[in-house]
């Protein structure tokens, strides 16, 4: 009977399933066509809209060249590009480094009199890989200069948006292009400023609205190059594209809406004020996957249906015997020593009653164990605080402190000062509340320690000290003099006969910290301890030779980045001279220059 009664229930289901998958898929094929037309359509809206924050903040970094009153003067003025360039030659450079962060991505920055003369020049790190032209006019066909120039000749007062090719690079760069307008007359241009930037700031944003690799999206302005791509463009669509992208560059626009795609759609949003266009091709059968999918999913949701009405009928011939097999099981495994474990039929029965009883007895149970437990944990607390006690660094001090002013009774300098060294050391040591130190507490801190090596060394060893004044309020991480010092001691001069000497420097250096140790030891093979060090390999901080280099090393480039470190010049049996650089800030800037 049970079978029979399962047997109608799932052929009714299905039977209405299916009447409902192929009366839905009739009615709706054409609207959820056009609602993945609208998404697709919208998809590029959107990544217009983000492009345009982009282009506007470009734009802004550009308009700040008015704020030099002195050089749009001189522009407007009878001064011969010679006599600018030799005025304002970095002019460019402030633009680039001043309107515009590191993540605008600009590569180039070039000023132009209105009689295309440079007049000023940025390019950012050139090297055989990233390779800018001088003047954009230079190859003006290569760099794309006649487009700028068609500009400039034109009435059009929004910024233009261009490009070229880059073979160094091997990709697009993007051009933005502004006018300078005399402040007494803004009809007149006097000339124009160009911001290359690199087309990976827009890969940035494009990459967002990829919705599926056969989609192909680009951006082009009319009667210009494309500018950037991304997606995967299949070979049978390339026909299609290159003649859209033929109809744009000829400034055609009318004719492409006449263009045939066959099995492919075309979409285009404008921008709405800049003259840059975003497209993009897909195969129709992408608009279609809705429709697919939305058959799929009936087609599961059926045979979920039958899993489920099995189910449900198996439930109930168990519903008896199954919660006394389930309470069983867990009472046994419960008394083997599992005694997480709890009751999870809990149902408004006498059966869940019992469950109930169960865990909270072995909730209570549970509860005077782990009573018990932090009894002990209370004990063996009050046994280390007891330890601790015995080795409290202020006991360290404050015995010290007593050393000193004994000795000090007892006419021991030496030792008095010894003692009262020792402490300054234990204390700046111990300090972890403040990770970062000034230049002028560690060269102090540096002296305590020099003091008493001198006192175990019978001072064979002489020291000198050349910091710069400016560096001594920078701040610099806690305890790095002292092991690069130690190391010198204990590897530079350990086995050094004659005189011995030690130097220790601090200076600004292009913006940086530079901090020098030197010895006139033995040596080592720099170029061996600098590859360890670029490599900051972490085991050489646990093993091998010079451990205070290879430490102080791998916590720079942790704390500031891998770009900053340590340095060695040296050569067998020619001393040493161990180098630090870091970024030049105050102890109250670190944080912020981190985040």
């Amino acid at each position: 009977m049970r079978t029979k009664i399962l047997a109608v229930c799932l052929l009714s289901t299905l039977t209405a399933l299916v009447i409902q998958t192929f009366l839905f898929q009739r009615a709706s094929a054409s609207l959820i066509y056009q609602q993945a037309e609208n998404e697709s359509f919208h998809t590029l809206e959107n990544m217009q809209n983000e492009l345009y924050t982009f282009f506007k903040n470009i734009e802004n970094g550009l308009i700040e060249i008015y704020n030099d009153k002195e050089f749009v003067q001189d522009m407007s003025g009878r001064m011969t590009a010679g006599e600018l360039r030799e005025k304002h030659y970095r002019r460019a450079y402030a633009i680039a480094t001043e309107s515009f962060t590191t993540s605008d991505n600009v590569v180039a920055v070039y000023i132009y009199n209105k009689d295309h003369e440079i007049v000023s020049t940025y390019r950012r790190a050139v090297t055989p890989k990233h390779n800018y032209p001088k003047d954009i006019y230079e190859d003006a066909e290569r760099y794309n200069g006649e487009k700028v120039k068609e500009y400039i000749a034109s009435s059009d007062t929004d910024m233009l948006i261009s490009s070229y090719y880059n073979p160094y690079r091997e990709k697009n760069i993007v051009r933005f292009v502004l006018k300078i307008y005399n402040n007494t007359n803004l009809a007149d241009t006097i000339g124009y400023v160009i911001c290359d930037v690199d087309s990976g700031a827009l890969q940035k944003i494009m990459e967002k609205y990829v919705i599926n690799e056969k989609t192909y999206i680009w951006l082009q302005p009319m009667g210009d190059r494309q500018i950037f791509a991304i997606g995967n463009l299949e070979e049978d669509s390339r026909p299609y594209y290159e003649t859209i992208d033929r109809c744009i560059r000829e400034g055609k626009s009318d004719e492409l809406k006449d263009i045939s795609g066959g099995s492919r759609v075309l979409f285009q949003v404008s921008q709405k004020k800049y003259n840059l266009d975003a497209y993009s091709v897909m195969p129709q059968e992408m608009l279609r996957q809705n429709q697919q999918m939305l058959t799929r999913n009936l087609i599961l949701i059926a045979v979920l249906l039958i899993f489920l009405m099995t189910a449900v009928s198996t439930h109930i011939t168990k519903s008896v015997t199954k919660p006394l097999e389930m309470l069983t099981e867990t009472m046994t495994k419960i008394r083997s020593g599992n005694t997480d474990l709890r009751v999870e039929y809990l149902a408004q029965d006498e059966i869940g009653q019992l469950g109930k009883e169960c865990n909270e007895m072995l909730d209570e149970i549970q509860r005077l164990i782990g009573k018990e437990y932090e009894n002990q944990l209370l004990l063996n607390k009050a046994e280390y605080k007891a330890l601790q006690a015995q080795i409290n660094p202020h006991f360290l001090y404050n015995t010290l402190d007593t050393m000193s002013s004994i000795s000090s009774i007892q006419n021991c300098e030496i030792v008095s000062s010894l003692c009262q060294s020792l402490s300054s050391i234990f204390r700046y040591s111990l300090d972890m509340k403040h990770p970062y130190s000034t230049v002028a507490q560690e060269v102090n801190h540096l002296k305590n320690y020099i003091f008493v090596m001198n006192v175990r060394m019978r001072e064979e060893v002489r020291y000198g000290f050349h910091i710069a004044e400016e560096v001594l309020s920078d701040s610099v991480p806690r305890i790095s003099l002292q092991p690069l010092v130690e190391n010198a001691l204990n590897h530079g001069l350990k086995n050094k006969r004659g005189e011995k000497r030690i130097g220790v420097y601090a200076e600004a250096e292009d913006g940086l910290l530079c901090i020098m140790v030197t010895d006139n030891g033995i040596g080592m093979d720099g170029e061996e301890v600098n590859r360890r060090l670029r490599e900051n390999d972490k085991s050489a901080i646990e093993s091998g030779n010079s451990i205070g280099i290879y430490n102080i090393n791998a916590r720079m480039k942790m704390l500031y980045g891998e770009e900053y470190g340590v340095c060695v010049e040296s050569a067998p049996g020619e001393g040493c001279r161990v180098i630090l650089r870091i970024p030049r800030l105050k102890v109250d800037e670190v944080e912020a220059w981190k985040k």
